[in-house]
């Protein structure tokens, strides 16, 4: 499917020129910055240079003192507190930051990860009995809670108290709890509204810390953080960006066993960042609620030494592989169902159900189908004698917004504009479907109807020089709202060594017309674009520029994102 290639608008000559000078950087580098939000020194100094210093004060969130306040009564009265959490990545190892810090100093607490084909999503009826049935007086969620207002008044009838620490969009009402910790409130006015579910369970601890501990103590667990932020595909900006420094930095240099033992399983030997957690750590630690019980996950990430997290990584890594032959399974017999309907091949949306997928990867197949098929998607499993589902959407649509559209036909739903979860009764199936494709016709623009190749600049590959790169690898971490620069370069040949590796990759070397500098390229997947290569036509290319060690040796080297013949 060929990509619209966008080129962003380019900053004023004289705002490039004055950052340029101020950095003693290359212009083309102070376009980028400016592009995102970085236009002054201090910004700048503040963007390469973070520190646990620039950490907003917790005290700032609407609810934290009620929460610190409570939490302390609890612990001080020698109650039994829940750490309550979502199955994922996010919801796990908020859970295990949570469980492990508390845990250090207080014994009376335990956590619980409802069952994803049993309980779903959320605060569930059995959790609420589980603590009833367990003396439990309070509870803390973590990335959920904040729609669960029948849960919390279900609580309270058992004499139970929840403090909610969600990062998700809250209804008009929010529930009844203790202390509400959401920083999408709309009378919090806390300065950052990006943090992941972990990333707020460890501003609650460390305004905990602050107050009656030692503050020191939370920031070992900043690389479960790191986790979380790039898993759950928050934005890499302001405070995300600081956790995930150093948060990478742990991980890097002393992960938590758990983690150590997943980077072992996984065989990382170079340095993670956040798309190698978001392709070797996220999916590992997703496969244990998506094929059994999430509670194998926070096992592992609370794992007090390397052998017993070894253990346990093990069994998360075979979950995983079989989380692999399913997905693609599942996938095939989805794309087979589209292939076959005229209907349905035709649409602006694709909606598909079969009551036998398994719930844990039918958001993955989503998005698979989405590579062929470009366009708002859902897939839909039966659970609890429901239809749930996942949804994924396409650039630039807001699939939370047509969602909601279908509303009346929907027992619940959730999610933001890119992703989003639904359950509905069988007998609006039909009705949904129907509904959900006019809303998506509707407001489905052209230009949304192909995927989009966002280039960040032009440059020459004289430009591309060891100082360059040197700037550039300082703008990491990359993830998304800074995401690791797209340039575009035309007029390009092939210099040499044009090669294909397992039948799906290219290796080459690049030369552009008036230009002395000859790069290496790699092109993952992109073995669809040889025979046009071989042709000998010049052509331009989107890539980005990494650093390449091998045997020793470290090289610039030019990852392809598309390449287009010129005409």
């Amino acid at each position: 499917m060929q990509k619209r290639w966008i080129k962003k608008a380019a900053p004023s000559e004289d705002q490039v020129n004055a950052l340029s000078q101020t950095l003693n950087i290359n212009p083309l580098l102070a376009s980028i910055l400016i592009q995102r939000g970085i236009d002054t020194f201090e910004k700048a100094k503040a963007f390469f240079r973070p520190t646990l210093n620039d950490l907003h004060n917790p005290y700032l969130m609407q609810d934290m003192e009620k929460a610190v306040e409570r939490l302390h009564k609890a612990i001080r009265g020698n109650e039994k507190i829940l750490i309550y959490g979502d199955y994922d990545v996010d919801g796990t190892t908020a859970v295990a930051l949570v469980f492990s810090y508390l845990f250090s100093f207080y014994k009376h607490c335990e956590y619980y990860v409802p069952d994803r084909y049993s309980e779903g999503y959320g605060v569930s009826q059995a959790g609420i009995e589980y603590a009833a049935s367990n003396g439990i007086t309070l509870i803390i969620t973590l990335d959920c809670g904040i729609k669960a207002s029948d849960k919390v008044t279900l609580a309270d009838s058992h004499g139970i108290d929840f403090i909610i620490c969600d990062h998700h969009l809250p209804d008009a009402n929010i529930p009844n709890a203790i202390a509400v910790l959401d920083p999408k409130r709309e009378d919090c006015t806390y300065p950052y509204t990006e943090l992941s579910g972990c990333g707020l369970g460890f501003k609650f601890m460390q305004a905990y810390a602050q107050k009656h501990r030692d503050e020191q103590e939370v920031f070992q667990y900043l690389d479960m953080v790191a986790v979380s932020t790039a898993s759950d595909i928050v934005p890499i900006t302001g405070e995300n960006r600081v956790l995930t420094v150093f948060g990478l930095k742990k991980l890097n240099e002393n992960p938590s066993p758990g983690l150590k033992a997943l980077k072992e399983i996984a065989a990382i030997r170079n340095e993670l960042d956040v798309s190698g957690i978001v392709f070797t750590i996220g999916p590992r630690i997703n496969a244990a609620g998506r094929i059994a019980h999430a509670n194998g996950a926070v096992k592992l990430l609370i794992a007090s030494t390397d052998q017993e997290a070894l253990d346990l990584a093990f069994a998360i890594n075979e979950k995983n592989d079989q989380r692999r032959v399913v997905d693609l399974d599942i996938t095939g017999e989805a794309l087979a169902m589209i292939e076959a309907d005229e209907r349905i091949k035709n649409a602006n949306s694709t909606v598909l159900y079969k009551s036998t997928w398994s719930k844990g990867v039918i958001g993955i197949v989503a998005s698979r189908c989405i590579e062929k098929y470009y366009r708002p998607t859902i897939i839909l499993t039966e659970s609890n004698n429901k239809i749930t589902g996942s949804a994924r959407s396409v650039h630039g649509f807001d699939l939370y917004e047509a969602i909601e559209a279908c509303s009346d036909l929907l027992d619940k739903f959730g999610g933001h504009r890119h992703a989003a979860g639904l359950t509905l009764d069988h007998q609006n199936l039909d009705a949904f479907i129907d509904r959900f494709e006019e809303v998506v016709t509707a407001r489905m623009k052209d230009e949304m109807k192909s995927p989009v190749m966002d280039i960040d600049a032009e440059i020459d590959l004289d430009t591309i020089t060891p100082k360059f790169l040197n700037i550039l690898k300082q703008m990491a971490p990359f993830g998304p709202e800074n995401l690791n620069p797209v340039f575009a370069a035309h007029h390009l040949q092939i210099a040499h060594s044009l090669s294909a590796f397992k039948d799906r990759h290219l290796r080459f070397f690049v030369k552009q017309e008036n230009a002395n500098n000859v790069l290496a390229v790699v092109g993952f997947d992109m073995i669809k674009h040889y025979e046009a290569l071989v042709s000998g036509k010049a052509f331009s290319m989107a890539f980005t520029i990494e650093e390449n060690v091998f045997n020793g040796n470290t090289s610039i080297q030019l990852k392809i994102k598309d390449i287009l013949l010129n005409s």
